[in-house]
């Protein structure tokens, strides 16, 4: 095989696929990129077995040929090559010649053959959304699935169908969050659990453009994201979801109306009181005038009013600070609308047209500390 293709392309899809490539395995194949100019094409792929990913990158097709280089060395070799045209050169024995202008190595790779390719999956009615709202839609999610493997669907998000909508949900037991998505088309109704590390993955080399639609089709087992060059194969979690629609509730007996950005930036300010693995709460104290968080830790205390509109009866609750914050910076809303019940009961964030719900459960206090 021979190939000659810019630095800046062949850079762009090394880093694309590695997200695919294991830190640990047992099989050395897999931590390798395969790089395939058997066709008319120059294609990199990097597989796991959980998660696939393969680009096409722009270049020239000197001789044709297939061959699986180590990943770490192959991209730390391009990454430090100078801006120009990179040469790579295989022969029968494996051996990798890699040159750009005076720089040449030499490595040893590894017969493609060999390699574990991308399942073959037959796509069906792809379901397509801007690649912004994808992106979008990870970020508002994705902090509140679980890190945690004793419970496996907890480590993936819920992408539910319903005709014309799509709902993505996350939860860690401590929190949920949930997303609803217009979709352009409708279809025909899904549940799947698609693993966090997948959606990252995607977040992570999804170019965000609003123009730019992404593809996203759906197996018994698989779900697969098209967009540009680039195809990212994933196993799904298997299991039930949990039944979300049972957990979220439209009662209430207080609900505030207050400034995102400004319960956000006092929030923030408190937990420079709390040292990391401190569980510290962050009290509400609402009364008809105004907010007042108050935080109490071993290196001081703080405590600061917020102006809101009221509707309802005064309460007293705490909350994990980071779960609030973290629902806060999701939300782009200049004003937010809170929903609580009682000192016990979750807090729900949410918009009137409920496009967006974040359920935060509220934890115990020492009534002193208030």
């Amino acid at each position: 095989m021979k190939i000659i293709c810019s630095k800046p392309n062949l850079l762009y899809g090394v880093n694309t696929v590695s997200k695919a490539v294991p830190s640990r395995t047992t099989m050395a194949i897999l931590e390798c990129i395969l790089i395939d100019a058997s066709t008319n094409e120059i294609k990199l792929t990097a597989n796991d077995t959980e998660l696939g990913i393969e680009t096409k990158i722009e270049g020239e097709i000197i001789n044709r040929g297939i061959i699986a280089l180590d990943a770490k060395i192959f991209s730390e070799i391009i990454r430090k090559l100078p801006d120009n045209e990179v040469t790579i050169e295989t022969d029968a024995s494996f051996k990798t010649v890699i040159t750009c202008e005076k720089s040449k190595f030499n490595i040893i790779g590894k017969s493609g053959e060999d390699f574990s390719y991308l399942p073959y999956i037959e796509r069906n009615q792809p379901i397509s959304l801007s690649q912004f709202t994808l992106k979008e839609v990870i970020r508002q999610t994705i902090f509140s699935i679980s890190d945690s493997e004793s419970n496996k669907v907890m480590t993936g998000e819920l992408f539910e169908i319903t005709e014309n909508q799509l709902r993505v949900v996350s939860l860690d037991g401590h929190r949920i969050s949930i997303r609803r998505i217009g979709l352009k088309e409708a279809y025909e109704s899904r549940k799947v659990i698609v693993p966090g590390k997948t959606l990252q993955e995607v977040s992570k080399i999804l170019p965000g453009d609003t123009e730019d639609m992404v593809n996203m089709f759906f197996t018994d087992n698989h779900i697969i994201f098209e967009f540009e060059n680039t195809t990212v194969v994933s196993r799904l979690i298997e299991g039930e979801y949990f039944k979300i629609d049972q957990m979220l509730s439209s009662d209430y007996d207080t609900k505030l109306q207050v400034n995102r950005r400004e319960l956000l930036s006092c929030i923030d300010r408190a937990t420079l009181l709390i040292k990391e693995g401190d569980k510290k709460p962050i009290i509400m104290n609402v009364t008809d005038e105004n907010m007042e968080l108050k935080i109490n830790s071993f290196i001081g205390s703080m405590k600061e009013e917020i102006d809101i509109e009221k509707e309802g009866s005064d309460i007293l609750i705490g909350f994990n600070p980071k779960f609030f914050i973290d629902a806060l910076r999701a939300i782009d809303d200049e004003e937010v609308s809170l929903y609580m019940v009682n000192p016990k009961a979750p807090c729900f964030i949410k918009d009137s047209d409920e496009t967006y719900i974040y359920l935060i459960l509220p934890v115990n206090f020492n009534a002193a500390s208030a």
